[in-house]
């Protein structure tokens, strides 16, 4: 014998839509299914439907599942958004998307850190193809990782925004530094900088670089801790003339710290 269906996932089933929005804020996961199951839901509803945080895997794996509903790109984007959407649905729904929806993606802490890693592939995949102002657009508002793939594949003028993108994280532009084909307008860019030329690290990366330019070698060196000098030093490939100008640094600092030792043993 079949139990008798609850009075509110019954009400859910068969309400008008002007009292759809009154339910989607139900804890029942029965009324919410059956919800789905109404004929009067549109994108409106299923989008507030959305908007909800909280909403268990299987409501979204059942969204998913209704074809009526892939064609709408809000519908999409929302439920691949969705920190609850099963994984392989969410990856799934990120093909679809548009430049901007993975920007948006990529940047959400809710989203599942493989998803955004996905969408900033997908974003990075698409540079050849994009027009100079959605570059221009994705080095200001991109994420670290696109930041740091502009800054690896793109002009100067792109990569001078993409150098003061909030986003942009140290390592990611270390890994954008360790490339050798940089140019040097772009490795300029980022020895001038006014935040980044500062850090020890990159000013190590830099000068590991092939296309840094001599005057910012003899800027650099001074400032470096004795360590990461012996470091360069016995680096096994360095730019032309580095190499010399690190051990002539070594030596300076040997040669004037010698009086001082001489002063404390007297």
């Amino acid at each position: 014998m079949t139990a008798p269906e609850n009075p509110e996932a019954a009400a859910a089933r068969r309400a008008a839509p002007d009292a759809i929005p009154a339910l989607i804020p139900s804890a029942s996961e029965e009324v919410l299914r059956a919800l789905l199951e109404n004929q009067a839901l549109d994108e409106t509803h299923i989008c507030l439907l959305l908007e909800r945080k909280d909403l268990p895997s299987s409501v979204l794996e059942e969204i998913s599942k209704r074809k009526a509903w892939h064609a709408s790109h809000r519908i999409r984007r929302a439920l691949a958004a969705h920190p609850h959407t099963p994984r392989l649905i969410a990856m799934r729904l990120l093909r679809g998307l548009y430049l901007l929806d993975l920007v948006q993606i990529s940047l959400a802490p809710a989203c599942l850190a493989e998803l955004r890693r996905l969408a900033d592939a997908r974003i990075l995949t698409q540079l050849p193809q994009l027009p100079l102002g959605q570059k221009l657009m994705l080095a200001r508002r991109g994420s670290a990782r696109v930041a740091g793939g502009l800054i690896a594949q793109e002009s100067a003028q792109v990569a001078r925004i993409a150098l003061d993108n909030a986003f942009l994280t140290e390592s990611q532009l270390l890994k954008a530094l360790a490339k050798e084909n940089l140019s040097a307008a772009v490795v300029a860019a980022a020895a001038s900088h006014a935040k980044w030329s500062h850090l020890i690290t990159v000013r190590v990366a830099l000068l590991r670089h092939p296309n840094l330019r001599p005057d910012r070698v003899a800027e650099f060196l001074p400032t470096l801790p004795l360590g990461e000098l012996k470091d360069i030093a016995s680096t096994a490939r360095l730019p032309e003339g580095v190499r010399e100008r690190v051990l002539e640094e070594l030596e300076r600092r040997r040669a004037s710290d010698a009086p001082e030792e001489s002063e404390k043993l007297s």
